[in-house]
């Protein structure tokens, strides 16, 4: 799996694959993207509010791999509202990570997280203020593909009206119970190449007794399961593991869910999230990822 990707609206590959790292930090994550880099992952999802965007720029550099194997994402924090801050703050990836380029660096979010779901304002020349100073990037070749994360319809619509670069991907909470399957359907349409963070729920859906027994169905862990549905719905699949074994068993994914199994996961009943979106009602009520 780890050598299998997709093709993006500007004809960048990306790994299907990736490693999230929120709440790695002091060492956790450098161990972490080391052993993944290792063991064949080739596709390491960061962002500056996670505070360990150096750590991954070590492992990377440490790994030997050419710079040209490996997809390093970052996101632009998502209190920057403004188009020079927002030029600091991706030169301050760019420097913090120790790269000449970043592949992909997306929005985090459409509103800062202070005034997530307090606030109905959902900062629509901010955004497209902070998008074109990643358009900018991206035109000078210091970021490889650009977009956004927990974009809604709305906030997807006025960035296509506004600038020139069609966002290359959406990242959004996306786990069986959690499946906002307008905005899949919409941002398809528009060539907007959906990634799932949190696939296995914050570790949530392990409980769940029907998951439980499907994946015994097809013989596999529950784990490998949420991340199959996550590729079958046509997204990248962003799950976080820091051990050996979470991390060799991410790649072990070469099954089909049927159709119909398919069906049942997309309507599957809400499971509580707890964990890194914990802070943030989202989609249908879920979450959002800080």
């Amino acid at each position: 799996m780890f050598n299998e990707s997709y093709v993006l609206n500007n004809g960048v590959s990306i790994p299907k694959l990736g490693l999230g790292t929120w709440q790695m930090r002091e060492g956790k994550c450098l161990t972490a993207v080391s052993n993944a880099l290792a063991m064949g992952y080739r596709h390491i999802d960061t962002a500056e509010a996670y505070k360990n965007e150096m750590e991954v720029g070590i492992a990377v550099r440490a790994s030997a791999l050419p710079r040209e194997e490996i997809f390093i994402t970052t996101k632009l924090d998502s209190s920057v509202k403004d188009y020079e801050k927002a030029k600091e703050y991706i030169e301050e990836s760019l420097h913090v990570l120790g790269l000449d380029y970043i592949d992909l660096m997306i929005i985090h979010s459409p509103q800062p997280w202070t005034e997530v779901n307090v606030s109905d304002y959902r900062y629509p020349e901010g955004n497209v203020a902070a998008y074109k100073a990643l358009e900018d990037y991206y035109k000078a070749g210091k970021i490889r593909a650009i977009g956004v994360s927990n974009f809604r319809i709305e906030d997807l619509e006025n960035i296509l009206a506004h600038c020139e670069v069609v966002p290359a991907v959406n990242q959004i909470l996306c786990h069986i119970s959690n499946t906002p399957l307008e905005l899949i359907e919409y941002c398809q349409q528009k060539g907007i190449l959906i990634e799932a963070y949190s696939p296995i729920a914050h570790g949530e859906i392990l409980q769940n007794e029907k998951i439980a027994a499907m994946a015994k169905k097809y013989k596999v862990s529950v784990a490998r399961l949420c991340i199959r549905y996550c590729l079958q719905l046509g997204a990248v699949a962003l799950p976080k593991a820091s051990s050996r074994d979470h991390l060799s068993e991410n790649d072990d994914l070469h099954f089909t869910i049927s159709a119909e199994d398919m069906q049942i996961l997309k309507d599957f009943e809400p499971i509580r999230d707890y964990g890194e979106s914990s802070r943030f009602p989202a989609f249908g009520g879920r979450k959002l990822e800080y």
